[in-house]
């Protein structure tokens, strides 16, 4: 069985901390990225969540967002499937979508990602 709860690294050395999921499978956290619109050091943002609980021999999927507030007036949604492979190794896919606040609809076109 896969668990959420931990610390977590992706390829662009962001790291993502996730307590405690609770036995509804939503779970909170922080999520500490390397990656910014803005550059600069990196910072932490809080991320909520839910996993949606496996059946029988199955692996979790779930989805959270990040809010960069400190830094960016963005918001990503992310989306994935947690896995073991079989040596144990837990490994989570996602795929995400990034929006930004823009100054009007009109500049709306170029502010998702």
């Amino acid at each position: 069985q896969c668990q959420l709860n931990g610390l977590w690294r992706n390829e662009q050395d962001s790291l993502m901390e996730i307590s405690v999921v609770r036995d509804n499978g939503d779970f909170q956290g922080k999520y500490l990225t390397r990656v910014t619109l803005a550059g600069g050091c990196a910072r932490a943002s809080p991320l909520k969540g839910a996993q949606q609980q496996p059946g029988e021999g199955g692996w979790p999927t779930f989805a959270f967002t990040v809010r960069w507030d400190k830094f960016s007036n963005s918001t990503t949604a992310f989306t994935g499937q947690c896995f073991v492979d079989t040596s144990g190794k837990e490994t989570l896919t996602t795929m995400w979508l990034l929006r930004e606040a823009v100054g009007s609809l009109k500049e709306d076109w170029k502010a998702t990602r």
